[in-house]
């Protein structure tokens, strides 16, 4: 028969339990977790942050930081991103959830693709296919060497900067090694940019967003 007493040694076993959870896992893991973070990935760890010419954190270099207007038009003093269906706005990330069978999805590719053409003054022909197509997540940083390239001579001219020195910045921020072996060849647009804001004329200030 159940008692008092023995109510009250229950209740002190949950405690004592609890408190042992409390300290194990409430406090000793998650500190176990971040100091492990911290020695050995402390870069990636602490969300991946890239730095201005001044020293200054900028943004993630997970996170694309298209410089674009309410429309949508990218500012062409910047290598431009992938389309995004989220307007490269984080708290919106998204897809466009148009399947490959979709009348809308051939339209906006075929826009795109039309208006790269034009910025770019190159053959529609050419432009590669992640210039007209819109990352899962909307808010992808990173973008083909191919397409990084079209654009070269666009953002060479509108920074006053010569165009093999912005081929040079587009080659020095193309993966290679393990990251390009597992997947395929990228530049990251995030990071690339900060490089020409900082190659930039100093009579012409560039500013990332």
């Amino acid at each position: 028969m159940n008692t008092l007493a023995g109510y009250l040694r229950q209740a002190g076993t949950a405690l004592r339990f609890l408190l042992f959870a409390t300290l194990v896992l409430g406090l000793a893991y998650p500190l176990a977790v971040f100091g492990t973070g911290q020695l050995i990935a402390p870069y990636q760890a602490n969300g991946s942050i890239l730095k201005d010419s001044a020293g200054a954190p900028a943004a993630s270099a997970l996170i694309v930081q298209a410089a674009a207007n309410d429309s949508g038009v990218q500012d062409p003093r910047w290598f431009h991103a992938r389309p995004s269906a989220a307007k490269w706005d984080p708290a919106s990330s998204s897809p466009s959830n148009l399947g490959p069978n979709d009348s809308k999805l051939l339209e906006a590719v075929t826009a795109n693709r039309s208006a790269v053409a034009a910025a770019e003054g190159v053959d529609p022909a050419t432009v590669p296919a992640d210039a007209v197509t819109a990352s899962g997540s909307g808010l992808d940083p990173d973008i083909s060497p191919e397409y990084a390239r079209v654009q070269t001579a666009r953002v060479a001219a509108a920074n006053g900067l010569g165009a093999d020195a912005v081929a040079s910045l587009v080659e020095q921020h193309t993966s290679s090694g393990l990251v390009a072996f597992l997947g395929r060849p990228s530049v990251n647009v995030t990071a690339l940019n900060l490089a020409v804001a900082a190659a930039a004329r100093p009579s012409q200030p560039a500013q990332s967003k």
